[in-house]
Parts: C-alpha cells; structure tokens; sequence
C-alpha cells in the first residue's frame, strides 16, 4: 500500500514537470497555496510510512 501512495506521488510530479517544467514545478512547491505537488509530497511521507509500518515485522498469528 505504501509503494502504491509513492507511486502515484510520483506520477503527479512527475506529470507536471512534463507540463510546466521544473521552474513552475518549484514555484507550485514554495507558494502558500495547497497544490498538487504538495500533495504528492505529502503522499511520499505517508506512503514511506506505511512501508516502515509493514517492515516492523509483528506477527499477530499465535
């Protein structure tokens, strides 16, 4: 599930790099708005969070 978040993160910036190029792309990272970017930000700290959480290795079976 993890990698499923960093994927599509990855594809969102990576599309608009692609579209705008990575002056805009910066310029979306560091304005106060809410944007994609820092959404798919947000998306990569989640979905590393959830592969963390997996790898722990807790076995709930007796």
């Amino acid at each position: 599930m993890g990698v499923l978040f960093i994927v599509v993160g990855a594809i969102a910036v990576v599309r608009d790099l692609f579209i705008f190029g990575p002056d805009f792309v910066g310029d979306f990272f560091t304005s106060p708005e809410i944007t994609s970017e820092k959404i798919s930000a947000a998306m990569f700290g989640i979905g590393g969070f959830l592969i963390i959480l997996g790898l722990r290795g807790v076995s709930y079976e007796e």
